[in-house]
């Protein structure tokens, strides 16, 4: 799955490799870990650590040492968005993980690519700075494995390769830009316990910044079956740009809530077309910025509670009613609710637009809220795939 790993430097061909001299002093370059990651050689030393702790010849303090540094190794998920770049590192803990570090900026890398096919060089400038800091941060935690996943915006872009190579050269972080169906299937994995109990399949989706992924799931396994799926081209930027507001009146604003409905109605028509009709009770769960954000909302919180937000459910009804009183107001309206401000508020307009279409498609009554996706379902990724090496070679 494009894991930063390659195989160990001792891969039973009976010798080593030399490990080149390091200058004293030298100070790491931003990747550092990632790269180790990429080699194999942090991965292969918890590996041979843990195999000669339980082989029993280490004793005493030197066991306890060794494994309190193998729970201590942690691992790291990074997603650059059309809008967002986010990092999550997390060591492994049982079945679940703990999160030691995060980082969230709101970028914009997509900004103005509707009309140019091109991101702009200050787009650019914004993700690579935001890029830096998260390189920063992975020379500081004991990371394992690392896989750092790019999606719509250098999928579309005419320039995408050339900024991979510039992130690359920059900041040492190797870029995948993945399928949208990868995309989907990470976002799945990453939030779907959080679906409520319910018979027939439910429908879980992820509004970005450059596209909308929709996953119809069957839940009578532990973990979900994919059964249908569809990305389609309308992200909160993308369709912002694509329908822009010509006035503030009611009139124009409603008329502009409106183009935008049937634009995303129109690109889910094939989708919607092979939901069944019998759709059991009709589970929704929503992973992206637009469900959290109007939740926050309906929470009436005056600062973004991420504790109050994931895991939320609530019925649909009072989201639509979250969705229109928002697509009617002007956007220093949109800003007087805390937790949209000025920095969300020209793009949030359009995630309902996006909410309440998939609302009409697949009518639930209640929305499950997570504020988890991508970065989780590349960590319990990384975690399963490094426990079974580590498995194998014991």
């Amino acid at each position: 799955m494009g894991e930063n790993v390659a195989p160990s430097p001792q891969n039973g061909r009976g010798r080593k490799r030399k490990k080149p001299p390091r200058r004293k002093n030298a100070a790491p370059k931003a990747a550092t870990l990632q790269q180790a990651s990429a080699k194999g050689a942090v991965r292969h030393e918890v590996a041979k650590a843990s195999e000669w702790a339980d082989k029993g010849h280490a004793k005493g303090n030197d066991i306890a040492l060794r494994r309190n540094w193998l729970e201590r190794t942690a691992y790291a998920a990074l997603d650059l968005g059309t809008n967002n770049c986010r990092l999550l590192i997390a060591r492994a803990g049982g079945d679940d993980f703990t999160v030691v570090d995060a980082f969230s900026r709101v970028v914009r890398l997509g900004e103005g690519m509707t009309s140019t096919g091109r991101m702009s060089e200050e787009a650019m400038d914004r993700a690579v700075e935001a890029l830096s800091v998260c390189a920063e941060k992975l020379k500081k935690r004991n990371v394992v494995l690392a896989r750092s996943v790019a999606t719509e915006a250098c999928r579309q872009a005419v320039n995408g390769a050339q900024f991979i190579e510039r992130v690359k050269r920059e900041t040492g972080i190797h870029l995948d830009i993945i399928s949208p169906k990868e995309e989907a299937r990470l976002a799945v994995m990453g939030c779907y316990a959080l679906l409520e109990d319910g018979e027939g399949p439910a429908l879980i989706f992820d509004i970005g910044g450059g596209s909308t992924e929709l996953v119809l799931v069957s839940t009578s396994n532990v973990i979900p079956e994919i059964l249908d799926w569809v990305s389609v081209p309308w992200g909160v930027v993308s369709l912002t740009e694509s329908e822009r507001t010509e006035g503030d009146s009611p009139e124009q604003l409603k008329a502009s809530y409106q183009a935008m409905r049937d634009k995303v109605m129109a690109s889910f028509a094939d989708f919607a077309a092979r939901l069944p009709e019998d759709g059991g009770d009709r589970r929704l769960l929503g992973t992206s910025g637009t469900v959290t954000t109007l939740a926050s909302v309906y929470l009436k919180l005056n600062s973004y509670d991420r504790r109050a937000v994931d895991g939320l459910h609530l019925q649909t009804s009072a989201m639509r009613d979250i969705s229109r009183e928002l697509a009617h107001r002007n956007i220093t309206g949109r800003a007087e609710f805390p937790t949209i401000g000025h920095e969300r508020a020209d793009l949030v307009v359009a995630g309902c637009a996006i909410l309440e279409s998939i609302f009409d498609i697949w009518p639930g009554e209640r929305l499950g809220v997570a504020d988890r996706g991508i970065r989780e379902g590349i960590l319990r990724a990384l975690m399963a795939s490094d426990a079974k090496r580590r498995n194998r070679r014991n």
